[in-house]
């Protein structure tokens, strides 16, 4: 049994967490380069949490440039367990409405100008991203956030898109109903892949915030009426990030998924081959692994 830490990604307009004892804005470094921001750190309920701007404090990140790898690798570095990424995203269906909260869990990836792995030359590794996100920790994000009053729903497909633009009238269509996308963002990838080999348990809440441009009620997207409803989904999010302590609870047991372990067969480069300085900078996230003593 060890310690939960729960660490928080905040997306648009998500910038701390209210309530937080013992908050203080904590600087971490590491060998992938420094994180969007400073991580504030404290505990709530008795759980211990960390909350990083994914875009940085006053937005200074695009969606390309967040520095994905450096941020799992500071969660990581601070001990957190479990990884609640909270992300503004458009709908593709007429029941998923502006205001509305989903709990996704797959993922379509169009991103293409972002470092996508921890591994590579000298320590290949091949983690498995069939199920890229923790049913454990979506059943809380889905509690917590009906417990907030918020319309939830469980399951759907994210279309990652490179950005910064938002999609074509021909692409929202193509995504909608000819790949079966339920919402489309810019940030959840590659996030959710370096949750993964960084063995974190790892779930998305994509607050819907438009209908992007397919909608013939709605036309294309405008950044004002998305502002608007950013604001009040981030209320939201604030409350429904509450609630997760007691839900988690401060005593965790091993991932009944396996988050925890994905590595375990990971890594295909023999010990003898591997290159020194990627191990280095690999400690944290893959330690466990690379330092066990088994063979």
């Amino acid at each position: 049994m060890s310690k939960t830490m729960i660490g928080v990604i905040g997306g648009s307009g998500v910038y701390d967490i209210a309530g937080l004892e013992v908050a203080e804005w904590t600087r971490v470094t590491g060998p992938w380069g420094a994180p969007s921001d400073e991580i504030l750190t404290g505990t709530l309920q008795g759980v211990s949490m960390a909350f990083l701007p994914r875009h940085g404090r006053g937005h200074v990140h695009s969606p390309t440039s967040v520095p994905y790898r450096a941020n799992i690798d500071a969660l990581k570095r601070l001990g957190v367990t479990d990884v609640i990424s909270v992300s503004a995203c458009g709908s593709f269906r007429e029941e998923m409405a502006p205001g509305d909260f989903v709990i996704v869990d797959q993922f379509i990836d169009r991103t293409f100008a972002r470092e996508k792995s921890f591994f590579g030359t000298g320590c290949v590794a091949h983690v498995s991203v069939a199920h890229p996100t923790c049913p454990r920790l979506g059943d809380a994000c889905e509690t917590a956030a009906r417990d907030s009053g918020v319309t939830v729903h469980r399951g759907g497909t994210y279309l990652a898109m490179e950005g910064p633009q938002f999609s074509t009238l021909a692409e929202s269509k193509m995504y909608r109903e000819t790949w079966g996308c339920d919402v489309i963002g810019m940030t959840n990838m590659p996030e959710a892949k370096l949750a993964r080999e960084a063995e974190l348990c790892y779930a998305s809440v994509a607050m819907i915030t438009d209908y992007d441009s397919w909608h013939p009620d709605h036309g294309a997207v405008d950044v004002t009426q998305i502002i608007a409803t950013l604001m009040g989904n981030a209320d939201k999010a604030r409350d429904m990030l509450s609630r997760l302590p007691q839900l988690l609870g401060s005593d965790r047991a091993p991932c009944p998924h396996g988050c925890d372990r994905a590595l375990d067969y990971a890594i295909l480069t023999a010990p003898d081959a591997r290159d020194s300085d990627l191990i280095g900078k690999l400690d944290a996230v893959a330690g466990r692994v690379l330092n066990s003593k088994e063979p």
